[in-house]
């Protein structure tokens, strides 16, 4: 604690050089924002944001197909890509991971160090994951939730995912499970919470998880569209919504977010996965914990058919 407040307390020195200093996705946000952009720079000199990532190791890729579509919740066009496992075909029935990318990201870009071909054709420990599909779809930057116009979280229940259902993916009896990072890590668990009758499992890297509306509001406006849509998409407040759902979070000791990822661990069911360990709020940490993320939902996911 003594090594985190005097890097605070240095931060303030070295702030003009953090825009220079290269990370991952939230960063940007942050460091735009101005939250610890100071400390995020002596992270990054002190390696405590130095945290290997695997080799990538994948078997040969299955499909995938990439398109846009017009979103009427969200009222724009988007963009989105499915990719299935190998050995399967664009119709196969198997379960689906909808992916949740950060803030300054889209769907092109969900996932850090690999692409969503990659991603479910992975092998964690040398061992193939189960089958299970995967979606990417741009959500914009209002971290997941409901604005006045725009409403990416009814666009992957209402449109994303009954659009996957139609090509195999996720069609019951087949499970649908969601994962993010980041602003996506705080909307997989905000989708779990809200639709735990379709979201079977939650996998959330570093989610971008905030304590109060006040402190969302003076660091990002567009998070929440008021005070009382924030208390209703509080993923802390409502984390006992997740008794019955398999959930896994891992985020870093060094990541701004940690008190609010700390206050979620205190209110998670006893069964939830919490992984807090050495990283920051960058694309490291981020690839880092892909791959256990991902045999985290193959596993919970399986395939029924």
């Amino acid at each position: 604690m003594t090594t985190w407040t005097r890097r605070r307390l240095l931060g303030a020195a070295v702030a003009a050089t953090a825009a220079v200093v290269g990370g991952g996705a939230g960063v940007t946000e942050l460091v735009a924002h101005g939250v610890l952009p100071g400390k995020y720079v002596l992270d990054q000199l002190d390696g405590a944001c130095s945290v290997p990532s695997p080799p990538l190791d994948v078997t040969m890729l299955g499909p995938s197909t990439s398109g846009t579509f017009f979103s009427r919740a969200r009222r724009r066009t988007v963009g989105y890509t499915v990719a299935f496992p190998p050995g399967h075909h664009l119709g196969s029935a198997v379960p689906l991971v909808v992916m949740l990318h950060a803030f300054g990201r889209n769907h092109a870009s969900a996932l850090t160090g690999m692409t969503p071909q990659q991603a479910v054709a992975l092998r964690v420990g040398g061992v193939p994951l189960a089958p299970m599909a995967m979606v990417t779809v741009d959500g914009g930057n209002g971290y997941w939730n409901p604005h006045p116009g725009d409403d990416p979280m009814a666009m992957v229940m209402d449109e994303v995912i009954p659009m996957c259902r139609a090509m195999g993916a996720g069609r019951p009896p087949q499970p649908v499970g969601v994962m993010g990072i980041s602003m996506g890590g705080y909307g997989a668990l905000l989708l779990g919470e809200k639709f735990p009758q379709v979201i079977r499992t939650v996998a959330a890297i570093s989610p971008a998880v905030w304590t109060s509306y006040r402190q969302a509001h003076d660091v990002n406006a567009g998070a929440y569209a008021s005070a009382a849509a924030f208390d209703a998409c509080d993923v802390v407040t409502h984390a006992r919504d997740l008794s019955d759902t398999p959930v896994r979070v891992a985020s870093g000791v060094d990541d701004p977010f940690h008190p609010g990822v700390l206050a979620l661990a205190r209110a998670l069911p006893d069964q939830a996965v919490v992984v807090i360990s050495k990283g920051c709020h960058t694309d490291p940490f981020f690839t880092s914990q892909e791959a256990p993320s991902l045999a985290f939902l193959a596993r919970h996911l399986g395939s029924p058919g």
